[in-house]
C-alpha cells in the first residue's frame, strides 16, 4: 500500500472534461469530488483533442470489430504508484475512452470501474468494448439485474454497488427554505400525468414546474446539480419513475431506477410516480410510506394530491422520514465507503468528518427540531370536484 506521506493513494478517472456538460453526468461528478474530499486522491481528467475528429470514429468501429482505437486523447503516464484507480462510465463505449491512456491500470494496485447504465440486453450489442472491463480488478454496475449476465460475459465476478447522491447538497436542513412550487417534475414524464397537471395548474391554481425544452446539455454541470437540488428543496411534490420507463424495446422490460428517488427523498419532497417492481427498491427504500405509488398510466394524481394535501402530519412524516434516511444511508461516501472495504483500504478522518456532518443534518431533522421557516405553510389547493 502506498504509505508515503503526502502522496496520493487513490488515482480518479474522470470524463467530467470530455462529457462535462451533460446532464446524467452530475451524480458522477459529485461522487469524484466527493472522494477527493474525504480521501488522499488525485482526479485525472484528460481532455479530447478538440481539432481531432477521432472519438465518434473509434466509437462506431468499435461497435463492429475488437479494434478500440485512441480517440484523441493524450498519451501521459501516471506520475507516481497508487494504491488504487478509479473510474465510472457512464455508458459501455466510456471505456475506450479509459483504455485510450497508456499503462493506466499499471499505476495501481487495484483498479474498480463503476458502470452507470447497461441494460441485459444491450451487453451483446457492446461487446468489445466490454472487454476492457475484464481487465478491471473490481467492477461495479449500477444496475442490479446487470450483474449476473455482465459477470458471464466478461468472465469475472461483479459486484453490484447501489445509486447515491450528494445528501448535503440536497438536503434543506440546517435552514429549510419555503415550499413554494406544488410538483416539480425533470427529465421524462407520463404523458397521462402531465396533462392532468397542466389541467390543475390552469384550473385550480396548481404551480407544476416541468421542462419545456428539450436536450441534455447543461452549461455549467456543479450549477446544474445545484439548481435541482434548489427546486427539489422548494417542492412539495416530486415525479419518479423507474428508468427509461416509457421505453420498453431498449429495456427489454428490465425494471432499474434511477437517481431522481434519491433526490426526492433528500430534498425532502414526496415522490408521486410508479414504485420500481424489483428487488432493490423495497431494500434501499424500506420505511413507511417511502413514496406514493401513481401508476405512470393513472390519471387520478389530482385525487392523491388532495388525499395528502388533507394529511399534514402524515406529509411531516414522509418528508422526515426520506430526508433522514437518505442522510444516513444514500449519501455517496456511505458507498465509497464500501468500495474502500473492497480493495481493503481503511478510512481516512475525513471520511468520519463528512459522515458526523450527515448525522448532525439527520439529529436536526429526526429529532423534530422546528425548521426556521415553516415546511407546510402552503395552503392546500382547493381541486375542483
Amino acid at each position: 500500500m502506498n504509505s508515503q506521506p503526502g502522496k496520493p493513494r487513490i488515482l480518479v478517472f474522470s470524463l467530467r472534461n470530455i462529457f462535462g456538460r451533460a446532464l446524467n453526468r452530475g451524480p458522477h461528478v459529485e461522487l469524484e469530488d466527493i472522494i477527493c474530499e474525504v480521501d488522499s486522491a488525485e482526479l485525472l481528467a484528460p481532455r479530447l483533442d478538440p481539432s481531432s475528429r477521432r472519438a465518434s470514429f473509434a466509437t462506431r468501429l468499435a461497435y463492429h470489430a475488437p479494434v478500440l482505437l485512441n480517440p484523441g486523447l493524450p498519451r501521459r503516464p501516471a506520475r507516481q504508484q497508487y494504491d488504487v484507480l478509479f473510474a465510472i462510465c457512464g455508458f459501455p463505449q466510456d471505456l475506450i475512452m479509459f483504455d485510450a491512456i497508456e499503462d493506466l491500470r499499471a499505476s495501481s494496485r487495484l483498479s474498480v470501474c463503476l458502470l452507470d447504465e447497461l441494460w441485459v440486453k444491450e451487453i451483446a450489442k457492446h461487446r468489445h468494448f466490454l472487454k476492457v472491463l475484464a481487465k478491471f480488478d473490481i467492477v461495479m454496475p449500477f444496475q442490479i439485474s446487470t450483474v449476473e449476465p455482465l459477470s458471464k460475459e466478461i468472465g469475472q465476478r461483479c459486484v453490484h454497488l447501489p445509486l447515491a447522491i450528494d445528501a448535503i447538497r440536497f438536503s434543506p436542513y440546517p435552514d429549510p427554505p419555503e415550499r413554494v412550487i406544488d410538483v416539480y417534475s425533470m427529465g421524462r414524464r407520463s404523458r397521462t400525468i402531465h396533462e392532468k397537471l397542466l389541467a390543475m395548474s390552469r384550473d385550480d391554481g396548481l404551480f407544476y414546474l416541468h421542462d419545456t425544452i428539450g436536450g441534455s446539455q447543461a452549461i455549467d454541470l456543479g450549477e446544474h446539480r445545484t439548481q435541482v437540488a434548489n427546486i427539489a428543496k422548494r417542492s412539495r411534490y416530486f415525479l419518479v419513475n423507474p428508468g427509461k420507463f416509457d421505453e420498453p424495446a431498449e429495456t427489454g422490460r428490465q425494471v432499474e431506477f434511477g437517481y431522481r428517488y434519491f433526490e426526492g427523498a433528500a430534498s425532502g419532497a414526496i415522490m408521486l410516480g410508479e414504485r420500481p417492481d424489483n428487488e432493490l427498491f423495497p431494500r434501499l427504500f424500506d420505511w413507511p410510506d417511502a413514496m406514493v405509488n401513481v401508476p405512470h398510466t393513472s390519471d387520478d394524481i389530482d385525487r392523491v394530491i388532495r388525499d395528502l394535501d388533507r394529511d399534514p402530519e402524515r406529509q411531516d412524516r414522509m418528508r422526515r422520514a426520506g430526508m433522514t434516511q437518505t442522510l444516513l444511508r444514500h449519501d455517496w461516501v456511505y458507498r465509497w465507503e464500501t468500495i474502500l472495504a473492497a480493495t481493503g483500504l481503511q478510512p481516512l478522518p475525513a471520511l468520519s468528518a463528512r459522515k458526523d456532518r450527515l448525522k448532525a443534518l439527520a439529529g436536526m431533522i429526526s429529532g423534530g427540531q422546528p425548521p426556521r421557516r415553516n415546511e407546510l405553510n402552503r395552503a392546500p389547493i382547493l381541486l375542483a370536484q
